[in-house]
């Protein structure tokens, strides 16, 4: 299902992004507040692909919305729309769980590449599990490395017997780790295999859903011992 709930409070930005959404094939339910996109949300039974959420938002902003949504789902894609272009709004939103962000003003080109790039993601991830469910075996379904086991059904992490849950972002970048382990992996590189080749956007994702992941899986994430930085280059998963 095409779907993408829209939260946007500014009427002539909403109405530009759902006339160019539906154009594209979309199937658009919008939102003037974050409380509002949070109620729709839940209306419709959590069925959408994508979130695009604006920051600035009465009665619930934008983060609050994105971290209440990502408790709801880890595999629904979420993009921030920020009118500040100040480092500490991406990194925030990232950090409470955003796949990605778009600076206002940005172009239809922008913005369209943006959601393209995300939804095939979206759909490749929830794709994955029905098709391994057809031909799975039990070495189809996890890779065990360590004490960690990555379970590719259901697309989550499980360490010292503790399952823990992923972001579609965060799995595919432990999935590209684990196929590549004591391998020192350049952010472009992770980049194009977490979000796809042709990704409107810049390496920074990268390093806010490695500080995420640190946060889930290393007993100390100030002090890595798993996700190890490459300074430089970029990462390295030792297990």
């Amino acid at each position: 299902m095409k779907r993408i709930l829209v939260a946007e409070d500014e009427k002539s930005i909403r109405d530009f992004i759902i006339i160019n959404l539906k154009r594209a094939g979309y199937d658009v339910v919008a939102a003037s507040d974050g409380e509002e996109a949070l109620r729709l949300y839940d209306d419709y039974d959590g069925d959408f692909a994508i979130a695009l959420l604006d920051i600035m938002m009465p009665k619930m902003d934008g983060m609050e919305v994105c971290a209440k949504l990502r408790e709801k789902s880890s595999t629904l894609g979420i993009v921030m729309l920020t009118a500040k272009a100040q480092e500490m709004d991406k990194v925030m939103g990232l950090l409470k769980g955003a796949d990605d962000y778009i600076t206002k003003p940005f172009s239809l080109s922008e913005l369209m590449a943006r959601i393209d790039a995300i939804f095939r993601r979206v759909s490749i991830s929830r794709g994955v599990g029905e098709s391994q469910e057809k031909k799975s075996t039990d070495n189809f379904d996890k890779i065990e490395q360590g004490e960690f086991i990555l379970h590719l059904r259901g697309r989550n992490i499980e360490y010292k017997g503790k399952i823990i849950e992923l972001t579609q972002m965060e799995f595919n970048i432990m999935e590209f780790f684990f196929k590549n382990p004591n391998v020192a992996l350049d952010r472009e590189e992770i980049l194009r295999y977490a979000w796809g080749e042709d990704f409107y956007g810049d390496d920074k994702v990268v390093d806010v859903n490695i500080r995420r992941l640190r946060m889930k899986i290393e007993d100390d994430p100030s002090n890595p011992v798993h996700l190890l930085t490459v300074w430089g280059l970029g990462y390295k998963w030792i297990a």
